[in-house]
């Protein structure tokens, strides 16, 4: 599906990152992997895992907060792989806080990594996009369409993400590039086992399949929204929530 396709994950060296570019490597797909510099030991052990399955992948070392960082990294996936295919914007923290206590760094940080830094890795790679024709995915979250208690500033900049995905679509379209997002919901990883087990246990209620979804689920839609199949879909945010109902 994704044969010699360069596909480029952000924040992939572990959690849902690391899942997704597993997932576009078994299907033929050439990964560039992206994190922080203190995390390269994980995003060489995500590398050599996407090899040992004969996979081909390359790691690169940027934050997505610093334009100029993003810059380089768009050049050196070009000098590398020559073009790009797909972006899939996953890199993301949470600070969680309530305004009442949340500080301005609390709130600059999560805004600059979630939020400025889709734009700038998107800004930085649209002209390789524009030329294979490529297509552009960013993970948003139901939180970004809901709120959520405590997480102002986490809500804010995936809202963000949704109406830059809006926006880009159509400033976009006609040169072939297609922008979609996803939403998830609950998703089984290591930031949701943090969470108390009441409020797990209170969630899954809330939720349709009465679960968590798994990080394989998400992959699955993405792959769909950046393949052949999802052609003439562009400006889509597609929900992965499990039904859940705040």
């Amino acid at each position: 599906m994704f044969k010699d396709k360069i596909v480029l994950i952000t924040g992939s060296s572990q959690g849902i990152g690391k899942v997704i570019a597993m997932y576009f490597s078994k299907f033929g797909a050439k990964i560039a992997l992206n994190d922080i510099a203190f995390q390269e030991e994980k995003l060489k052990q995500t590398k050599a895992e996407i090899e040992s399955a004969g996979g081909i992948a390359e790691y690169f070392i940027a934050d997505v907060s610093n334009f100029q960082e993003t810059e380089n990294l768009a050049q050196n996936i070009k000098e590398k792989f020559g073009r790009l295919d797909v972006l899939i914007n996953n890199a993301g923290i949470t600070k969680d806080r309530t305004v009442k206590n949340m500080t301005q760094d609390e709130w600059n940080r999560v805004i600059n990594i979630n939020l400025t830094g889709v734009f700038n890795v998107t800004k930085n790679c649209l002209p390789l996009l524009t030329e294979s024709k490529g297509n552009i995915v960013s993970l948003a979250s139901v939180v970004g369409q809901s709120g959520n208690f405590g997480q102002a500033n986490y809500s804010a900049s995936k809202a963000g993400i949704i109406g830059f995905t809006m926006s880009l679509a159509k400033e976009t379209g006609k040169s072939g590039v297609r922008v979609n997002a996803v939403a998830p919901g609950f998703i089984d990883t290591e930031m949701t086992k943090q969470i108390p087990l009441t409020i797990q246990m209170a969630v899954k209620q809330l939720t349709a399949l009465g679960r968590f979804g798994q990080p394989e689920e998400v992959a699955k839609v993405i792959g769909f929204l950046a393949s052949d199949q999802a052609s003439f879909v562009t400006g889509s945010v597609v929900n992965i929530d499990g039904g859940l109902a705040f």
